[in-house]
């Protein structure tokens, strides 16, 4: 089948140069979408084009004009959709999981980069534990909602390369949301359908049964868990994406310096005026890391409570960047055995 190059500027009535001006509200992921571009083929090529016009390396201005990127497609594949032109891939193998909510439960495989590996996910708290709480705009925000919003993401990220994933915190109606603010709710379970207990031992004993007993009937293959959290401490502290892993693991080093490794090389590209002061380092002493039978990582998103860091934590764009750069440490991990 021969594949053409088709610039969007045919397909969408823009320039010759295929650019398009920011909207108010608009992130990266909206904008392209609004384009008819797949945001998560497309981000990396979007940022390298107009790195020069965003604002942290990371957010659009309203009024300034952005490069779109071209798509490789076969030029029988230019659909309409309420009278716009949209561009897909060739011969896209669709998958669809409903727990990704109705806007985001099909995807296509981008690669089988991760073919034979099998994940274990874990979203902070949740149930009758919100976690680290705080105000923004008048309304409580917590720990759980955020953690799990890029928990999802970062599932999607990694069954798009094929692996085989399990998101062992679940909640039946949540899905992935672009929204600022994540109302709370307290319905979330543990796989397969467990209510989540009130104490806090009993809480993360359950999780680490449920990792576990997957953990065994996958025995021999590639099996990570990466457990994620937002942090909470004193509001004027900002804080970078930080690791845990188990001292005497030297696979779940590898894997969060890996992911740390990534970070540093995102920031170095997109924010080259910021350094990186993430870590990664042993802290044996959590009972999700000591307990836990698979390589891993623990994984601190950011401080809630502090303003800087509620940016990267609520904007979803910056949610979706999180969620990618975890994953691309992944297989970095994966592929550099």
């Amino acid at each position: 089948m021969v594949v053409l190059w088709i610039p969007l500027s045919a397909a969408m009535a823009q320039d010759s140069l295929n650019t398009v001006i920011a909207e108010k509200g608009d992130g990266i992921y909206s904008l392209l979408r609004k384009q008819g571009v797949d945001p998560y083929m497309t981000y990396d090529d979007f940022i390298a084009l107009n790195e020069n016009r965003l604002r942290d390396s990371l957010h659009l201005y309203e009024g300034m004009s952005y490069i779109i990127p071209e798509i490789a497609v076969d030029s029988a594949e230019i659909l309409k959709e309420s009278e716009k032109s949209v561009i897909v891939k060739e011969s896209p193998k669709a998958n669809t999981y409903d727990i990704f909510g109705k806007q985001y439960a099909e995807f296509s495989d981008k690669s089988e980069r991760l073919k034979e590996t099998v994940f274990y996910l874990i979203s902070g708290h949740g149930g009758p534990d919100p976690g680290a709480m705080t105000q923004y705009m008048g309304k409580s925000i917590s720990e759980d909602e955020y953690a799990y919003d890029v928990t999802l993401r970062l599932a999607r990220e990694l069954l798009s390369h094929g692996a085989q994933v399990y998101i062992i915190v679940r909640d039946p109606d949540d899905g992935i949301r672009d929204d600022l603010i994540l109302e709370m709710d307290k319905d979330e379970i543990v796989l397969p359908d467990l209510s989540i207990p009130l104490d806090q031992k009993d809480r993360l004993e359950q999780r680490v049964n449920a990792v576990n007993n997957l953990y065994k009937k996958h025995k021999g293959k590639h099996q990570r868990l990466i457990v994620t959290h937002v942090d909470s401490r004193s509001k004027g502290q900002n804080i970078d994406v930080f690791f845990y892993y188990h001292e005497k693991s030297k696979r779940g080093k590898k894997l969060a310096e890996s992911i740390h490794n990534t970070f540093k090389n995102k920031y170095k590209k997109f924010q080259p005026n910021r350094s990186y002061s993430g870590t990664f380092e042993d802290r044996s002493n959590l009972y999700l890391v000591k307990k836990t039978l698979p390589a891993m990582t623990f994984i601190e998103i950011g401080n809630i409570r502090n303003k800087k860091d509620q940016r990267r934590i609520l904007d979803y764009d910056n949610r979706q960047a999180l969620a990618k750069w975890i994953s691309e440490g992944v297989i970095l991990d994966y592929e550099t055995k």
